[in-house]
């Protein structure tokens, strides 16, 4: 189903995967899952962002017009008790606009009905209103400025980070490099914290773990955990040397737990190499626990790479952008010496349903539910959403 009125139409969604799978997906058997439900967009989206427990932003990145979209999940999902008298397994557009260029980023502001993009290409940021009951258009509200490229700083590291601020006053940190990190009002745009250093290092991701607390990982593996009260620059804690000599050049990605104590929160970073360490903020500098994921490593995850932390499952993380599947992990059997580990579950719905491209299917994002324990939504390069609820192999369903 489209919007209302004159919003945007996207093809029609194919309902649940459980019932209508097809018969030759038979490594995909339903065994595995307590739900599985499918959406089609007319373009790929590289960003999945939950607005509520159960509304989803996504955009297109194509070069030159996108739409941007806030779906309802298929309310089937939420149906816990007599899930067959529930008919509606549709995702539902609530709400959508168009962008002029790529969407490489997409944060909501929590609190707010606004979102925050950015396009891969440039510093600048642009805000959003999502919409309401009245309206169902996204409304660009406007934007704002980050730090001017430097000279030869290469194109495809031009676009910033951008990591959602929990203060009380709406705030938005960005930056393409780790020089280039600034926290910006929604607002005003006004900039009310600056990060001292004239390091040109690209970063790869930016997260809040407190209030005042946020963590810069660089493209190299560095990681800082800065405290916004103080405009210094603290020492990095790098990834341990690979367990064996590779000229391949290697980048990473990062995802921290959520919680109330930031001495107690994990950071797990990923390789596009396949290896995951996973550090301690307690102890950064201290032993990792690391792992070599068994996935199809062959270098080319390029920007689709994704780890994440589970927020309501212990010792839990997904990866994707390796392949078309998005792997789980447990990471509490893992130890300082680099092994490989096997996934607890795939979910490889994208590359195995019929499509009509000819290239390979690649996973472009995932996304756990903030509250629901097994549920993710992941999104790949022919179009496909996929929300779904998997089960732990051999046990009992939650």
């Amino acid at each position: 189903g489209g919007a209302k009125g004159n919003g945007p139409t996207l093809a029609s969604a194919a309902g649940s995967l459980l019932e209508t799978w097809p018969t030759s997906a038979s490594s995909l058997s339903s065994d595995g899952y307590k739900d599985l439900y499918v959406y089609q967009l007319d373009h790929p989206t590289r960003v999945l962002e939950w607005t509520s427990g159960k509304t989803i932003c996504v955009a297109g990145f194509g070069p030159d017009r996108n739409e941007i979209l806030e779906l309802h999940l298929p309310p089937k999902l939420f149906a816990d008790e007599n899930k067959g008298l529930c008919a509606e397994r549709d995702f539902k557009v609530v709400h959508g606009g168009f962008s002029d260029g790529p969407v490489h980023r997409l944060r909501h502001i929590q609190g707010t009905r606004c979102v925050v993009t950015n396009n891969g290409r440039s510093s600048s940021l642009q805000v959003w209103d999502v919409g309401d009951d009245e309206s169902d258009v996204f409304r660009r509200t406007s934007s704002i400025e980050g730090a001017a490229p430097l000279a030869g700083q290469a194109a495809g590291e031009r676009g910033s980070q951008v990591a959602a601020g929990p203060s009380p006053q709406p705030c938005v940190l960005h930056g393409a490099l780790l020089g280039h990190v600034q926290l910006s009002q929604l607002a005003s745009g006004d900039t009310c914290y600056t990060l001292e250093t004239d390091s040109s290092e690209p970063l790869s991701a930016l997260q809040f773990v407190s209030p005042w607390v946020f963590l810069a990982c660089c493209r190299n593996g560095n990681l800082f955990a800065v405290d916004t009260r103080s405009p210094s620059l603290p020492p990095p804690t790098p990834v341990p040397p690979p367990p064996e000599a590779s000229t391949d050049p290697v980048h990473w990605g990062m995802h921290a737990t959520a919680g109330a104590d930031v001495a107690g929160c994990r950071v797990a970073r990923l390789s596009s190499g396949a290896e995951v360490v996973v550090s301690d903020l307690r102890n950064p500098g201290g032993p990792a626990r690391r792992a070599l994921l068994e996935v199809p490593a062959d270098g080319s995850a390029g920007d689709h790479l994704r780890v994440s932390w589970a927020p309501a499952l212990e010792d839990c993380l997904a990866v994707s952008g390796f392949d078309g599947g998005v792997q789980v992990f447990s990471v509490s059997t893992w130890g300082p010496e680099a092994r490989e580990q096997r996934a607890l579950f795939q979910h490889r719905g994208h590359s195995v349903l019929p499509s009509e491209r000819s290239a390979p299917v690649r996973t472009t994002a995932h996304a756990w539910h903030p509250d629901r324990p097994r549920t993710l939504l992941s999104a790949a390069t022919d179009g496909s959403v996929h929300v779904w609820d998997w089960v732990h192999p051999g046990a009992a369903q939650d």
